[in-house]
């Protein structure tokens, strides 16, 4: 995997963390349909994309914090 630098300033990386703050409802949400459908694979996937929007978000706001 490739490491990229990139600089933002601070309102440019708070509008990143809001989009993917975004973005993870939209993920949990379909995690919770797919328990709900007991559609076991879809929780898996959905759950997992959820738990690395939520590092990447937490690296964001780390930054932010700094």
């Amino acid at each position: 995997m490739k490491n990229l630098t990139l600089t933002f300033t601070e309102d440019e990386a708070e509008i990143l963390v809001d989009a993917l703050e975004t973005d993870l409802e939209g993920y949990e949400d379909s995690a919770k349909d797919a328990r709900a459908n007991g559609n076991r694979a879809d929780v898996m996937t959905f759950s997992e994309a959820a738990n690395r929007i939520k590092v990447v978000r937490d690296r964001i706001r780390k930054a932010i914090d700094s």
